[in-house]
């Protein structure tokens, strides 16, 4: 055996610039947001600058481990990590929303003796606070959960089966290939399956975060001054960001579907995107189900 010979399933990396670039490029960042927000000169500029360090680390980065895939250097024990890292993550972001879903419950479990009047936020008097804890707080209209937060439910469930028919047209060898049953009546085993399913999911997501953009803008309530709306608005607003970034990661997808970079037996990134999309799903179905239905309940309607 050669000296030096790879004699082994694990992939050795390199020495890389990016850890060291993308660390220092978000100090920048950091500190750019810090000085914008206590209103120094420059400091936005200063911010703008460290957001495109860190995108073009990003970018780099990641178009490293696309090169490294292209010459055989993911091998099935390295896709294996790989999943377990993407596993590692959603775990961590399920954690991230259970501190957003606490929240919500114990200002809705525990309410604050305030009442809603005319817009604004009033402490109830001390006789009227047995009556004003409620929740939501009294006098306060709460959007209507079967209009377009169910609609916008419909949308990303709707979304993950045309993800899920993209994922098993890879699977199923996106080269082509005649298929019988249901994936064949299904097209699955075509690239254009795969194409297809993709760009139905972006227009969805898309879709989805416009609805929601419409939603905030006619809120009845205020984000500030008020337990309710800060909760509603923390809760599904950070949702609302990780759509956006699950509909960004599926759209790399979608460019790289084009460019033939994934193949029935190496597509983790497209996996991976899968995954996260999945995941943004369930939230929102917890989102739904307890904020909008539960936590609303009894509220009067706004504009009903």
């Amino acid at each position: 055996m050669m000296a030096g010979a790879k004699n082994h399933d694990y992939h050795i990396l390199p020495p890389s610039p990016w850890p060291l670039v993308g660390s220092m490029t978000a100090l920048v960042m950091a500190v750019g947001g810090i000085m914008y927000m206590h209103e120094y000169a420059g400091g936005g500029w200063v911010f703008l600058i460290g957001l495109a360090g860190v995108l073009f680390t990003m970018y780099s980065w990641w178009a490293d481990v696309i090169r490294e895939a292209h010459h055989g250097d993911h091998t099935p024990v390295v896709q294996l990590h790989f999943r377990y890292g993407m596993i590692l993550f959603i775990a961590s972001e399920v954690m991230f929303f259970v501190g957003w879903f606490w929240a919500f419950f114990d200002f809705s479990l525990f309410p604050t003796a305030m009442q809603f009047v005319d817009g604004q936020v009033e402490r109830a008097a001390e006789g009227a606070a047995a009556i004003a804890a409620t929740w939501p707080p009294k006098g306060l209209e709460v959007i209507n959960a079967f209009e377009l937060p169910l609609l916008n439910t419909l949308i990303l469930l709707t979304s993950g089966t045309t993800v899920t028919w993209a994922h098993h047209a890879l699977i199923h060898n996106q080269r082509g290939g005649e298929k019988t049953g249901l994936w064949g009546l299904l097209g699955v085993g075509n690239r254009d399956s795969v194409l297809k399913g993709l760009w139905l999911t972006v227009a969805l997501g898309l879709l989805f975060s416009g609805i929601q953009a419409y939603e905030y803008m006619h809120a009845p309530f205020p984000f500030k001054g008020i337990n309710y709306g800060a909760a509603f608005f923390m809760a599904t607003g950070f949702h609302g960001f990780h759509v956006l970034i699950g509909t960004i990661f599926l759209i790399v997808c979608l460019i790289r579907a084009y460019r033939g970079d994934f193949t029935p037996k190496q597509h983790f990134g497209f996996e991976a995107a899968a995954w996260y999309w999945h995941f943004v799903d369930v939230v929102w179905l917890f989102l739904f189900v307890t904020i909008y239905v539960w936590g609303g309940w009894g509220a009067p309607v706004h504009g009903g």
